[in-house]
């Protein structure tokens, strides 16, 4: 059988990492060492708002972490230095994969398809995480690397210098960081849509999936 595509590569934090999870226990154990009261939804909310603005100009991504996580905590009436706010790079390696991500991965591979990781990570910190996966990758391209942040293109270009005329899918949570500059280029996209979100303009998918499972039943 012909396979759809020979490689697929993916957005790391919220597509195959819990990051969701991470922070927002990340936040409690450190606003609770402080004696404070947080609300986990907002916590995700406002790091939503603000990380994008943090990523505009490039920085190491563990100081991207620091200062969102410092102007997370004013927004929500908690004080903290610079040192204090570091808490959320320290968590970072503890992150999990979800529940779907090393079975699917595993198919791929099987199946003969190349593995990537297009991330807004530094390469140590990813390094961290990459084992929890049980898979190795083909490709790994991190802002540390580009120094640019998605939903800028460097990311995406140096993949596909480095892929040439294979055929290639990039698969991802985010409809902003990863789905609409994919498009944008014409690189094919699977919009894995954990959170049951809506397209933003630029961002209808090549194709759109509830999970990584259903991602590898439909190309592996």
């Amino acid at each position: 059988m012909t396979r759809s595509y020979d490689v697929v590569t993916f957005d790391c934090y919220g597509t195959l990492i819990d990051w969701v999870t991470g922070i927002r226990e990340a936040f409690a154990r450190a606003a609770a060492e402080n004696g404070i009261t947080i609300n986990a939804d907002d916590v995700i909310r406002l790091y939503s708002e603000i990380e994008p603005i943090v990523e505009r100009d490039y920085r190491r991504y563990r100081d991207v972490l620091t200062e969102t996580a410092g102007r997370v905590a004013h927004a929500l009436g908690w004080r903290l230095d610079y040192e204090r706010a570091m808490f959320l790079v320290a968590s970072l390696p503890s992150w999990q994969p979800f529940a779907d991500t090393n079975a699917a991965l595993q198919r791929l591979q099987a199946a003969g398809i190349r593995l990537g990781i297009l991330s807004n990570i530094d390469d140590d910190l990813l390094a961290a995480t990459r084992r929890h996966f049980t898979v190795s990758f083909d490709l790994i391209i991190t802002a540390q690397q580009v120094h640019s942040y998605k939903p800028g293109h460097a990311h995406f270009l140096a993949a596909r210098e480095r892929i040439g005329d294979a055929k290639w899918l990039h698969a991802a949570q985010s409809n902003f960081h990863d789905v609409i500059p994919a498009n944008a280029l014409g690189i094919p996209t699977a919009w894995i849509n954990r959170r049951n979100e809506h397209a933003l303009p630029g961002g209808t998918p090549t194709m759109e999936l509830r999970n990584l499972k259903e991602l590898a039943d439909a190309i592996s």
